[in-house]
């Protein structure tokens, strides 16, 4: 029997597998880290090695892999109902997944539309947007408002509202025209000149712009800019005074991430109105186990396409909407929120905030910053491809990371006891180290960098 080794699927993945993310060209340079398994935080190679999943799998790990029961939820509905179309049929995973879903608003986003991954979610939420505004009899309010740097997902839509250039810029002459506006910086503290910038446009456009879309107190592509809830309070008041709606993106840093389980409950929302118009989630809200994106909205976004007309109607769909087993595991993953996951958070917060404290007196390292369960800094002179240097240096410290440019950022499975927050501050210690001391001396920017998210 042939044993099949580390080299032999990266050779084969080479091959056949075109990687996201990825110029394939550096790929042949820097094959692609092929895992056999995973257990909790632990990712295990061909070879037996091992590595701590520090970025949780693109962000969407929250409970370690291979969790037995979000394993078992799912192989219940599977025994049950696999699928089922949720055009004129429906099925209690999803039916339950979207009350639990409007319950967390306290009803305020009382409707729930089901995508597939997180890009669909924005595309929805743009149409949505467009759409009840011209069922309204407001056709004219067709454009969007993001933030500088801010990221929102690679589809044709999506990758309108994103500003990095990395992503956009190849396919710039396919993307609608949005407004840029400056992105609000705790590092700069320059959240009044970011609102007042918001305010002037909004006060400029209004009968012209539908809505205003931002990634919630972090900016996650763009290196982990993190931001106050102050900021997303004084904007609300801001799309409500000149009738824009507000689509909060929660992909990234929705799910407990920040400490609240949807990071806008930051701004204390007191009555329907202060919440936003939609929230979007997808990534961790299966745990890592299936693909599934969700967009809650309004009674009054809904009411705008309530009609017997069916040009009026919102005919968005793909095959596997709302899929029961996608819904079976996001209905577990909100059982373990019911439980008390955000208590365990808070400790295990506590854990990673004292364990990378000394990080902080480090002569590279500035901007240590942390929010709930997002720990990030960033390197000074630190060098061409510094990204992917990092990453492949981790490795030997058993830890699976990917920086953002010069960003070294943190985003663990929720499994952090002491001896874990102890064990990453040591690796990324070891491997900051380690980098630098070989640093070539030359700028890096997401540019040059094979490894930007």
């Amino acid at each position: 029997m042939t044993i099949s080794t580390q080299k032999d699927w990266q050779q084969r993945s080479l091959a056949a597998v075109w990687h996201p993310c990825t110029q394939m060209a550096r790929a042949a340079v820097v094959p692609p880290l092929a895992i056999a398994r995973g257990a909790g935080p632990w990712l295990y190679d061909f070879d037996g090695g091992r590595y701590f999943d520090a970025n949780s799998s693109w962000w969407v790990n929250l409970f370690g892999h291979a969790d037995a029961g979000l394993n078992d939820a799912i192989k219940q509905q599977l025994d049950t109902l696999p699928h089922v179309m949720l055009a004129g049929c429906t099925h209690a995973p999803a039916v339950r997944l979207a009350e639990r879903l409007s319950a967390r608003t306290g009803g305020a986003l009382g409707h729930v539309f089901f995508g597939s991954d997180g890009a669909s979610a924005v595309e929805i939420a743009l149409k949505q947007s467009f759409h009840s505004w011209r069922n309204l009899g407001r056709g004219g309010k067709r454009e969007f408002v993001c933030l500088k740097n801010g990221y929102h997902g690679e589809t044709i839509g999506a990758l309108a509202v994103t500003d990095v250039a990395v992503f956009r810029d190849a396919y710039d002459p396919l993307l609608m025209r949005a407004h840029i506006v400056m992105s609000p910086d705790s590092r700069l503290a320059n959240e009044t000149a970011a609102l007042t910038a918001m305010r002037d446009l909004l006060a400029e456009r209004s009968a012209t712009i539908a809505a205003v879309i931002v990634e919630p107190l972090v900016q996650g592509a763009a290196g982990m800019v993190m931001y106050s809830a102050d900021y997303l309070r004084a904007l609300r008041k801001l799309c409500t005074e000149f009738e824009v709606h507000l689509i909060v993106d929660e992909i990234a840093m929705g799910c407990g991430r920040t400490g609240t389980f949807f990071a806008f409950e930051q701004t204390q929302p007191q009555c329907n109105a202060d919440w936003p118009d939609f929230i979007l989630l997808s990534k961790g809200i299966t745990g890592g186990t299936l693909p599934l994106s969700l967009v809650l909205t309004t009674e009054a976004v809904f009411q705008a396409f309530w009609s017997e007309d069916v040009t009026r109607g919102f005919l968005h769909s793909h095959s596997y909407t709302g899929n029961a087993l996608a819904c079976a595991a996001a209905n577990a993953v909100l059982d373990r929120f019911d439980a008390g996951q955000l208590e365990a958070n808070a400790l295990q917060a506590r854990l990673l905030a004292e364990a990378f404290a000394p990080l902080a007196a480090h002569p590279r390292v500035a901007h240590l910053r942390q929010l709930g369960m997002v720990l990030a800094f960033d390197v000074q002179d630190a060098g061409l491809r510094f990204a992917e240097r990092f990453h492949l240096a981790a490795r030997a410290h058993q830890l699976l990371i990917r920086p953002i440019g010069n960003t070294v950022y943190l985003m663990p499975p929720y499994v952090i006891d002491a001896a874990a927050a102890a064990f990453l501050a040591q690796a990324v210690r070891l491997t900051l180290d380690e980098v630098l001391a070989q640093a070539p001396k030359a700028p890096v920017s997401m540019e040059d960098d094979a490894h930007v998210a």
